[in-house]
């Protein structure tokens, strides 16, 4: 859950750890497979993208706090225990992550409840990004929407993680319309290049909205 250069690099760091640990079934095979789950989750294969995400978590244990990417997709898979075991595992490797929380948000909220979602709320160190401060704060519950479109200004980099933070955060405590509004403008193709492996998560989540 970064932006895309280093989401791109991330994930070459991960197949590249990956591969010096090997899977049992050759070293090469474990960065396919991961490539491969998550191939499958940005075309909407949420469950062969869990399989595949699974497979190298078992394998490879010792580099599963790394695996965000599958996080998501048990999110989207209806995995809510697991998804939340994955964030706060994530986080011992990644605390600063303002992302991490609240995709951690989410899916106690979706398990549970949001009440208990802010209750469990991960702390996070210093995310520089803009606006994740205001994200976390809205997430927490000491923000409010309009303060994270505001923190983003006209940068679009910015406004893509504003709307897709906000649509799931609407989301999260039943705001059903004004989340379907953030979520599709979060989508939309002029922020693919902002937007990296998340705006995939974004159109996903659209797809699934529209189906």
């Amino acid at each position: 859950m970064v932006m895309s250069v280093r989401s791109s690099f991330r994930s070459a760091a991960v197949v590249l750890l990956l591969a010096a640990g090997g899977t049992g079934g050759g070293a090469q095979s474990a960065g396919q497979i991961m490539r491969q789950a998550e191939a499958d989750f940005l075309a909407g294969r949420i469950e062969e993208s869990v399989a595949g995400f699974d497979q190298v978590a078992r394998a490879r244990p010792d580099a599963a706090p790394q695996f965000w990417q599958r996080g998501i997709a048990l999110y989207y898979a209806g995995r809510y225990d697991d998804c939340r075991r994955q964030f706060e595992e994530h986080r011992i490797v990644n605390p600063n992550d303002v992302e991490n929380a609240a995709w951690h948000f989410l899916c106690v909220a979706r398990g549970d409840s949001p009440e208990a979602a802010l209750a469990a709320l991960l702390p996070v160190g210093r995310d520089p990004r803009r606006p994740m401060r205001e994200i976390y704060e809205m997430f927490r519950g000491r923000m409010s929407p309009q303060d994270v479109l505001s923190a983003a200004g006209a940068q679009a980099g910015a406004r893509f993680y504003a709307h897709l933070y906000r649509g799931l955060h609407h989301e999260a405590w039943g705001r059903t319309e004004a989340a379907r509004e953030e979520i599709f403008l979060a989508a939309d193709a002029r922020f693919a290049r902002f937007g990296g492996y998340m705006h995939g998560v974004a159109v996903v989540h659209r797809n699934l909205l529209d189906r």
